[in-house]
């Protein structure tokens, strides 16, 4: 993992002054995570094209923008090297900044063969309260029993824990499937804004940090035409108008 890390940023160094120059006339950004400040690249997944998504110096994407901004502000408050950590589905743009930051950190996930465990979210073999923060971006969109997954999170928080579980959110209203779409990266649903309703029953609070309510310096939208779903990759996407879309960070409180 290190070694991928350090070619990138190889690559980058590199790569960046050409791409700096060809997009000169694009809008400029700051990255938060790098301080780079200039064009961000755009990005074409299967799903369709994303305008300014991506940071050309560390490849911090909308979500881990977001993401960080919102880490940052959270561990002002709190005493991370005294707390132990669960990392689900450990993105390698944030292992690094755990691990630094929290006295214990575990990693996990079902199939990844780099981690401290794998389990099954909606099954997890550890004890009652056995962690004071739970990290897991991007992956109830992949488990079919989300709110077995949910509820086993919140079993293994401590008094006071914190879980942040954010979402691609793609629609209005949460759109389930009848099976994982494989061109959608193996997503069973299309997340809405109405989601992070069903962490209610399971946390005393759930706090949700938008794009909108901090700098737009950092670009932190999802710049998308989402007017052209549904699509053969995406045919159960709803259309939605605009092609700027805000995200959500949620911050769940037992």
């Amino acid at each position: 993992m290190a070694l991928r890390s350090d070619i990138r940023k190889l690559v980058n160094r590199v790569s960046l002054p050409v791409f700096r120059l060809r997009n000169s006339n694009k809008e400029k950004f700051e990255c938060p995570v790098c301080k780079y400040y200039g064009p961000f690249m755009d990005v074409k997944p299967a799903t369709g094209m994303r305008k300014h998504a991506k940071c050309p110096n560390c490849d911090a994407l909308e979500r881990h923008r977001l993401q960080y901004l919102v880490l940052n502000r959270l561990l002002l408050d709190l005493h991370a090297e005294e707390l132990k950590m669960l990392h689900f589905a450990p993105e390698a743009f944030f292992s690094h900044f755990f691990a630094e930051r929290f006295g214990q950190y575990h990693t996990a996930d079902l199939d990844m063969e780099d981690v401290d465990f794998n389990v099954d979210l909606q099954a997890l073999p550890f004890e009652d309260a056995a962690y004071d923060f739970v990290f897991a971006s991007h992956v109830l969109e992949h488990i079919p029993n989300d709110k077995m997954a949910i509820s086993e999170i919140r079993r293994i928080l401590k008094p006071n824990g914190i879980a942040i579980l954010p979402l691609p959110l793609v629609a209005e209203t949460t759109v389930e499937y009848p099976e994982a779409n494989p061109k959608e990266f193996y997503h069973v649903r299309a997340p809405g804004y109405d989601y992070f309703d069903r962490f209610e029953p399971y946390f005393s609070r759930v706090e949700k940090v938008y794009s909108y309510s901090l700098p737009a310096i950092h670009q932190l939208f999802i710049y998308e035409d989402r007017s052209q779903w549904p699509t053969e990759e995406c045919p159960l996407r709803p259309s939605m108008q605009g092609e700027k879309h805000p995200d959500i960070v949620p911050i769940c409180y037992v």
